[in-house]
C-alpha cells in the first residue's frame, strides 16, 4: 500500500514538474490558493492562399489576338501554329490549353480539344474560373464524342459551378 501511495505522489510530482504554461501568459503566482484551468480556446484554422488567378503575359497575349484574327479569318492552320508558338513561351499556362482545345474543336478534333482540357484543368488548380472553363471545353469534348455520361460527370463537378 505504501508503495502505491509513493508512486502515486512520484508521478504526480513528475507530472506538475514538467508541465510548462503557455509563453504568451505570465507565469501563475505562487500565492495563488488553486488555478483555474483556462477555458479551451480553439487554435484558429489555417488560412487559405489566396486564390491563384491565371493571366496571359504581354507576349502570349499578342499571340492569342493573332490567332482570333486567323480563326475570324478561317485559317485555322496559321491560328494553330501562332498557339503552338505561344504554347512554347508559357507551356503551363491553362489558358493557352484552353485556347488550343476551343481551336481543336472547331478543327472537329474533339479528341485532341479533350486532352488540352484535361491538361488545362490539371494546371488550373487553385484558380475557379480557369477550372471553369477548362471544364466546359472538356464537355464539350466529351459530347462531341459521344461520350455524354462522362460530360455529365465532369458537369456534376464542384469547380464547375
Amino acid at each position: 500500500m505504501r508503495l502505491i501511495v509513493k508512486l502515486t505522489a512520484t508521478v504526480l510530482l513528475v507530472g506538475c514538474a514538467t508541465q510548462r504554461a503557455p509563453s504568451d501568459s505570465p507565469a501563475p503566482s505562487s500565492s495563488a490558493p488553486s488555478a483555474k484551468p483556462l477555458p479551451y480556446q480553439p487554435t484558429a484554422p489555417p488560412q487559405q492562399p489566396p486564390a491563384r488567378e491565371n493571366h496571359l503575359s504581354p507576349a502570349t497575349r499578342s499571340l492569342v489576338m493573332q490567332a482570333h484574327t486567323h480563326i475570324a479569318r478561317g485559317d485555322l492552320p496559321a491560328a494553330s501554329s501562332t498557339l503552338d508558338r505561344a504554347l512554347r513561351i508559357e507551356p503551363n499556362n491553362p489558358l493557352l490549353w484552353i485556347e488550343l482545345g476551343r481551336l481543336r474543336l472547331a478543327e472537329s478534333d474533339a479528341h485532341q480539344a479533350e486532352i488540352c482540357g484535361r491538361k488545362a484543368l490539371a494546371l488550373a488548380s487553385g484558380d475557379h474560373g480557369t477550372q471553369s472553363q477548362a471544364g466546359h471545353l472538356l464537355v464539350d469534348a466529351l459530347r462531341a464524342q459521344g461520350r455524354n455520361q462522362e460530360a455529365r460527370e465532369i458537369e456534376s463537378q464542384p469547380f464547375m459551378n
